[in-house]
């Protein structure tokens, strides 16, 4: 077989045939901390970026640190495991081991703050996360997943826009 074949074919099966973590209802992540997101957002009103902090100037969203869930819990008594958990992690002073339901590969140059202002909701990419009490990846976040939404909403195709040049 040609080496340039067996590349091609390593690489769909890599990238396209791949089964993901957490795909399916069934598959969401076990968390250190039960976390219900339905409750968070749907009936506390809270946004995404109430929680989950831009970085690198938006480029990236950070998951939850134990102070920015503190900023509201430390008012609420603990009345959950999962509450009574989050408050004997903040009084040792220690982080949440969150588990990621997302990860963009390395080679992958992702803005959420371009995709935000150019109108892109969080529900696109994440799925129903309002009416969520786990969370699991909803969609393959694949170059193909990507490539489709980018043509459907006139984006860039250009492959500069998302992969570092080599």
């Amino acid at each position: 077989m040609k080496p340039a074949l067996v590349s091609t074919l390593v690489f769909f099966t890599i990238f396209c045939g791949k089964s993901f973590p957490f795909q399916g209802e069934d598959a969401a992540p076990k968390q250190p901390i039960e976390f219900n997101h339905k409750v968070h957002v749907t009936d506390q009103k809270q946004t995404c970026a109430s929680c989950h902090a831009e970085t690198d100037g938006g480029e990236l969203v950070d998951m939850p640190d134990v102070p920015k869930c503190m900023s509201c819990h430390a008012a609420i008594a603990p009345r959950t495991p999962g509450e009574q958990k989050l408050a004997a992690i903040a009084k040792q002073n220690r982080d949440v081991d969150w588990v990621r339901v997302y990860q963009i590969p390395t080679f992958v140059r992702f803005s959420h703050r371009q995709h935000s202002q150019a109108g892109t909701k969080c529900e696109v990419c994440h799925g129903a996360v309002a009416s969520r009490v786990a969370l699991w990846r909803e969609r393959q976040l694949t170059m193909g997943e990507c490539m489709n939404c980018h043509r459907q909403t006139n984006a860039s195709i250009d492959c500069g826009s998302c992969h570092e040049p080599r």
